[in-house]
């Protein structure tokens, strides 16, 4: 079944522009208009855009760089210096950064720790206590990919909070629809029913006043079909403001798109309801605000690993491989610990650590925080799912009523109609019938709308429409 409903939204997707064209609206159609044209649905896809190219910016940080710096001084007829540095940098994941490059340096005042004429390095540079685990470039690729993921989360959570108003208005149009064209069809029977009363008046068969009841009625009635003709057209209004085309402008709907009427035939009690223990658990595992919040979580995590490594001192050491010419011997043989090597160890720590501890400390209280959150989160997401539930069934226990009410409803009007034309009861009675049927029929509609309104909120507090 669920397989069905997908290629059919996906059908739907596919052609959208054809569901005004053959004038029918479904409410899978409508769902997938608002998913495939909407614009606030358009701006979520515009996050994840904008998240990714975050991603990208903090991969950057990974990129090899090759620099070159070169600088000369002539002064008075005298070459006082000529520096030529060409370099390659490769940063690494763990923080050890690899580089290689080449000098070329002359002139009479040369610095006197610059190597005089063409050389070549090799080098390296670990960090042993602090930026080990995480550096700063870590921490943002890392929180980045969260983002896009949390991006993710967060466009599913819009998509279906956009399908339940989408869907409510929809289902309220559909109401809407069924309400006027009721009334349409006893306006007909109303305006046969005055020219009967009327040819009997003539004959002699009826009293004066009945032609004036019958007329009350038809009037009645005509009132009420004009009252449901303008709810039509302002549901039908609040419908089109979620229906959008591929050119980004709005569709307004108007009378001559009906809604698809394969759901009057459909029975409620063959619908299954999903088990409620069921669906709490599946909202647990895949609602969409449970995701965002746990991949917050996530992203905090990240972020106090970062900020417990700021407790440790910076201690890097550096060691170059040096070489004459642009040329590598063998290292070994070139006297790599001995001879032709430049080495270095940097090393700093703060006495009292008042920054990092407090930005630990503020980062483990955001943790809590998002903890209780979650907490919160996920008592609201159950008790709405238990509200939504016996909600359902208690539409579909009074449908099950009203169907009953209707059929009884209907058959006293028919009997009552059938003895006035045969002159044993009155067209008052006739009258008060027909309301009363006509209101055990409206209330019938509203509860089998109002059934797969609730089905739908059901749906979407367990995080999913569809």
């Amino acid at each position: 079944m669920k397989k069905n409903k997908l290629a059919l939204l996906l059908l739907c997707c596919s052609t959208p522009i054809l569901i005004f064209c053959q004038n029918r609206l479904s409410f899978l159609n409508t769902l997938a208009i608002i998913k495939e044209y909407h614009p606030i649905v358009k701006q979520a896809s515009l996050k994840i855009d904008f998240s990714k190219a975050t991603l990208l910016t903090y991969s950057g940080a990974f990129d090899p760089v090759i620099s070159n710096n070169s600088s000369q001084k002539t002064f008075d007829g005298k070459n006082y210096y000529n520096y030529n540095n060409t370099e390659l940098k490769v940063p690494t994941w763990y923080g050890i950064e690899l580089k290689a490059g080449i000098e070329n340096n002359y002139g009479q005042k040369l610095i006197p720790e610059t190597t005089l004429g063409k050389s070549s390095y090799v080098g390296i540079s670990v960090p042993l206590l602090k930026d080990v685990l995480i550096d700063k470039r870590r921490l943002d690729l890392a929180q980045s990919k969260t983002l896009v993921t949390i991006s993710e989360s967060e466009k599913k959570l819009i998509v279906n909070d956009l399908f339940l108003d989408g869907a409510t208005s929809y289902w309220l149009w559909v109401y809407a629809y069924q309400k006027q064209k009721l009334y349409q069809e006893v306006r007909l029977n109303a305006e046969k029913r005055v020219e009967f009363v009327k040819q009997s008046y003539f004959s002699g068969e009826k009293a004066a006043i009945d032609t004036i009841e019958a007329e009350l009625q038809l009037q009645n009635i005509l009132n009420l079909q004009s009252q449901a003709f303008a709810n039509w057209i302002e549901e039908q209004s609040n419908l089109s403001n979620f229906l959008w085309d591929q050119n980004n402008s709005p569709y307004l709907i108007n009378e001559t798109t009906l809604p698809d009427s394969s759901w009057m035939s459909e029975s409620i009690e063959n619908i299954k309801i999903p088990d409620l223990l069921e669906l709490i658990e599946v909202a647990n595992v895949t609602h969409p605000k449970l995701k965002m919040l746990s991949l917050k979580q996530d992203f905090l995590s990240i972020e106090k690993k970062y900020k417990t490594q700021n407790l440790l001192p910076n201690l890097r050491v550096n060691y170059n491989f040096l070489n004459t010419d642009y040329q590598f011997d063998n290292p070994i043989n070139a006297g790599l610990y001995t001879n032709n090597y430049k080495a270095g160890v940097s090393f700093s720590f703060p006495l009292f650590l008042r920054q990092a501890r407090g930005e630990l400390k503020q980062t483990n209280i955001k943790i809590d925080q998002q903890r209780l959150d979650i907490d919160l989160t996920k008592l609201e997401i159950e008790n709405k799912i238990k509200k939504y539930y016996a909600e359902l069934v208690t539409v579909r226990n009074q449908n099950i009523v009203i169907k009953e009410s209707l059929l009884s409803a209907k058959k006293l009007f028919d009997i009552e109609l059938d003895r006035y034309q045969l002159g044993e009861s009155s067209l008052f009675l006739v009258n008060s019938r027909e309301l009363k049927w006509i209101e055990t029929v409206l209330k019938s509609y509203e509860l089998k709308t109002k059934f797969h309104k609730t089905l739908l909120a059901l749906n979407w507090a367990k995080g999913s429409v569809l």
